[in-house]
């Protein structure tokens, strides 16, 4: 069995905004960070087309996310999603087909390297760029409008 094939994997990635975590099993998640189970999670998505597995977005918008490179977008439902392109990292998220992402730290707290290695299953390098380290913005969808919240 090769190592994509197991969902309840939790592997330590340069993500395409940070070091983070990356599952298929939101309540491995959930333990590893210390966070309460009812919180969503960021699902990091490969493309439009498998986006539409999961959720429905206002063809208003389907150019905006298309575009969009480092954002993360909330849907009317509380679930967030960002499409993973042009980065080592989307190679990665193209062999899960899908997996929920955060930061590699207890929730709250600042990254450390010894917590984070010590809680993966796998861990995966590839280099990182200096501006690969800025956060995604965040954008609020509905059927109306799209509001910028970071």
């Amino acid at each position: 069995m090769s190592i994509f094939g197991d969902k309840s994997l939790v592997y330590l990635t340069p993500t395409d905004t940070t070091i983070g975590f990356i599952s298929q099993d939101a309540a491995q998640l959930s333990r590893i960070k210390e966070r309460p189970p009812n919180k969503h999670y960021i699902k990091a998505i490969p493309s439009l087309q498998k986006l539409r597995s999961f959720t429905r977005v206002p063809l208003m918008h389907h150019n905006l996310i298309r575009r969009a490179q480092r954002t993360t977008f909330i849907v009317p439902d509380g679930n967030s999603f960002r499409i993973i392109k042009h980065t080592p990292h989307a190679h990665l998220i193209g062999k899960l087909d899908w997996a929920y992402t955060t930061s590699a730290n207890l929730s709250g707290q600042r990254y450390d390297e010894t917590f984070a290695r010590n809680e993966a299953d796998v861990v995966v390098r590839f280099p990182i760029k200096a501006d690969d380290k800025e956060a995604s913005k965040i954008v609020r969808l509905n059927n109306i409008r799209a509001k910028r919240i970071r």
